[in-house]
């Protein structure tokens, strides 16, 4: 049975990517390695990976001798049993080096010393050879057999399979990191508004910014926004769509407010405010939206009191989101926003309506507006303007629509009046 075809990593000239942190410290591959061990009765078991400039890197390491290698330790290809192995010039079990005159060329064989040595071939689904899989001991050992060879490759090809999924994984990451920054600089990122109108008489109040990306009718915005959190740019992205949102708000006619959504994080760098102070817009409202727990309340708090020098505050997805209690009563909103799905079917549900009330009273009380989102239907609005909230936003009045479309539903609007 003949060799299979070498083909490694290709580097391109370039150092070998690191690992992800999840891979490095998988427990899982630590007893694998731990199992393998005991069930062979060895010292030693490792996984390791072939890197640039010709050399192999121990990535994971099961052993209770204080060895002066461990993961992270590189030394030349050629100087190890397992590229040897590799290619045909070593066997995947040793019983004893001595059987085989190429290992006392390796000068591992006397510094460790390696006794007993099993190996076996790391390659991944498209038939790169990744690194290995090996487990050695000091002492030469007549009794392992080629059954312990078959029990060690399985193992392997689990470890072979994990360690897959998180190349892949990490492929993933990087494309999606590729995608979000190609958004970054906003030209390709569009800024849409969406209506608010108060319910007693109709007219238009003001207009949610919203960030619209290239490949809409696949991914929704949020998507994007999760995948920028995800690869570590998630204030980025945010602040790109701030800013385009920014330079829209021109086209919002006079008594109509603008509001921005911002997350806690973002509003915590200090970087919105920043921003604000720069552009000098009038008649804004910060949206903050929270689909993360808030961490450092009081940071988040102090920053919110600064922040209104530049704009009103909004507080999203009231009732179902993380805004609790305390987030109403110390940030002192000046709008509520209900999410949507307290509208949805409120006409037919008196739970809904029981909790829509409360919060009509609980608003009133603290002298903030009440905002309804998502109403699509006539007897939403109807039920939503006789529990008394205040304005309501959804399909029912209009989508989110390009800035100039907005701008002339608002004019239409004031025309009206």
């Amino acid at each position: 049975m003949g060799i299979p075809a070498l083909s490694l990593p290709d580097f391109d000239g370039a150092p070998a990517r690191a690992l992800a942190d999840e891979l490095v410290n998988d427990p899982a591959i630590e007893r694998i390695l731990q199992t393998v061990r005991g069930h062979l009765g060895v010292e030693i078991a490792f996984v390791s990976r072939y890197v640039e400039d010709g050399q192999r890197e121990l990535t994971h390491v099961s052993t209770d001798l204080d060895l002066p290698m461990g993961p992270g330790f590189r030394e030349d290809r050629a100087d190890s049993y397992c590229w040897h192995i590799l290619n045909g010039r070593l066997p995947e079990l040793i019983q004893d080096p001595a059987d085989h005159p190429l290992t006392a060329e390796l000068g591992i064989t006397e510094f460790l010393p390696v006794g007993c040595h099993i190996n076996t071939p790391l390659r991944l689904a498209d038939g790169t050879v990744w690194g290995s899989f090996c487990a050695l001991s000091r002492q030469p050992d007549r009794s392992m057999n080629p059954r312990d060879l078959d029990i060690l490759k399985s193992f392997a090809g689990i470890v072979g399979e994990r360690i897959e999924s998180s190349l892949a994984e990490d492929a993933e990451l990087r494309e999606t990191r590729k995608r979000v920054e190609a958004m970054l600089d906003g030209h390709a990122v569009t800024m849409f508004q969406q209506p608010i109108h108060a319910l007693a008489s109709g007219q238009a109040v003001g207009v949610e910014c919203l960030a619209r990306f290239p490949d809409l009718n696949k991914r929704g915005p949020q998507a994007w926004f999760d995948d920028a959190e995800k690869v570590g740019l998630g204030m980025e992205l945010e602040m790109t769509a701030v800013r385009g949102a920014l330079e829209t708000v021109g086209a919002v006619p006079d008594g109509i407010y603008a509001a921005i959504n911002a997350s806690p994080d973002t509003i915590m760098s200090g970087t919105l405010r920043e921003v604000l102070e720069e552009a000098g817009a009038k008649n804004l409202v910060i949206e903050i939206t929270e689909h993360q727990q808030v961490e450092d309340f009081a940071a988040l708090a102090r920053e919110i009191e600064a922040l209104k020098a530049f704009a009103r505050i909004a507080i999203d997805d009231v009732g179902t989101g993380y805004s609790g209690l305390r987030h109403l009563i110390e940030l002192q909103p000046d709008i509520l926003k209900m999410d949507m799905l307290l509208t949805r079917d409120i006409d037919s549900d008196p739970a809904r309506r029981a909790i829509t009330a409360a919060m009509v009273q609980f608003s009133h009380d603290i002298g903030a507006k009440l905002v309804a989102e998502g109403i699509e239907t006539e007897y939403e609005r109807a039920v939503m303007q006789d529990l008394g909230v205040d304005y309501g936003q959804g399909y029912l009045f209009a989508r989110p629509l390009p800035v100039v479309a907005a701008q002339q539903h608002l004019l239409g609007m004031k025309m009206d009046e």
